[in-house]
């Protein structure tokens, strides 16, 4: 992949940082953007849309500048109190940012998701470029046809076209997010990738697991919460995590018939997991009913999603 990874640094002069959101709707391919772009997988990635719950940050330290990634949830029409909060994370995270990248998905025309959040960024007064993802998908289409249609939306916005996930114009799209960033020294210390928490990239490994092998309303009733994250004497990581879901229903299908789904779900989280680490990890996978989370406010705040 044309991915561009962290360096070893000595600041340069006329050093640039700053803040780059990454928005678009649903499944338009933003985490797999930021991981590519940080050369480090820190958000999980799954086919299932509204993966992203929270925003995310990534930090790519280069000599000439410092470029901290805002992952997003994907925007949409919230039905339940996660949803609303999903999209208030987006809201956030527009005016805070110095340069907003909106990323759309080439192998599909705009949907109403697409024409909503392009209005809330034509309303603000941020840097934007729009990225047109999956070029890869397009066959005998040409980009600028695929394109076309989306530059309606922002017609005073730059464009590029990229694929995330072969690293088609990444290069080109990283130079242009350097070109418009400030001038300003680096935040964050240079080997510093993310800020999540240990234990929160592990809940969001397992969840990732989850909607990997689950379907129907499973992958959207999930939260995991991580209450226990050690390293043993014999140098094994421990972590014990619960897995919530809404009903007693959606528990049996997690847990499925013998065991199998929740051993084949702890099974490949902690390959996931080992990698994050660097070493072996011990999981130990619980499967609770939290009736209606997600519809509730304090249940929300209890599970970590806080504005």
């Amino acid at each position: 992949m044309d991915n561009v990874p962290n360096l070893p640094v000595t600041q340069s002069p006329n050093h640039r940082s700053g803040f780059v959101a990454i928005v678009g709707r649903p499944n338009a391919g933003k985490s797999t953007l930021m991981n590519a772009l940080v050369g480090e997988k820190i958000a999980i990635v799954s086919p299932k849309p509204q993966t992203t719950r929270t925003r995310i940050m990534g930090v790519l330290t280069r000599p000439e500048a410092q470029v901290i990634f805002l992952d997003t949830p994907g925007w949409h029409a919230p039905l339940h109190k996660l949803g609303e909060y999903m999209v208030g994370e987006v809201r956030r995270a527009v005016p805070d940012a110095d340069l907003v990248l909106f990323l759309v998905d080439l192998a599909t025309p705009p949907d109403d998701q697409d024409r909503s959040l392009a209005g809330l960024l034509r309303q603000a007064a941020v840097p934007i470029v729009l990225v047109g993802n999956k070029v890869d998908l397009l066959g005998n289409q040409s980009a600028d046809a695929a394109l076309a249609p989306y530059r309606t939306l922002l017609p005073e916005a730059d464009a590029l076209v990229i694929s995330a996930l072969t690293g088609l114009g990444l290069a080109d799209l990283l130079a242009a997010i350097v070109a418009r960033l400030p001038e300003g020294p680096q935040y964050y210390p240079a080997d510093m990738v993310t800020d999540q928490p240990e234990r929160v990239v592990a809940a969001e490994m397992v969840r990732e697991q989850v909607l990997q092998h689950t379907h129907q309303e499973i992958p959207h009733a999930v939260a995991v919460e991580v209450d226990e994250f050690k390293v043993r004497d014999d140098g094994t990581t421990y972590i014990r995590a619960v897995i919530y879901v809404e009903h007693d229903s959606q528990k049996g299908i997690v847990i499925g018939q013998g065991g199998a789904m929740l051993k084949t779900i702890g099974r490949d989280a902690r390959r996931e997991l080992e990698r994050f680490v660097e070493g072996k990890v011990y999981l130990d996978l619980w499967v609770k009913v939290k009736k209606n989370w997600r519809k509730k406010d304090g249940d929300l705040q209890w599970l970590g999603y806080r504005s």
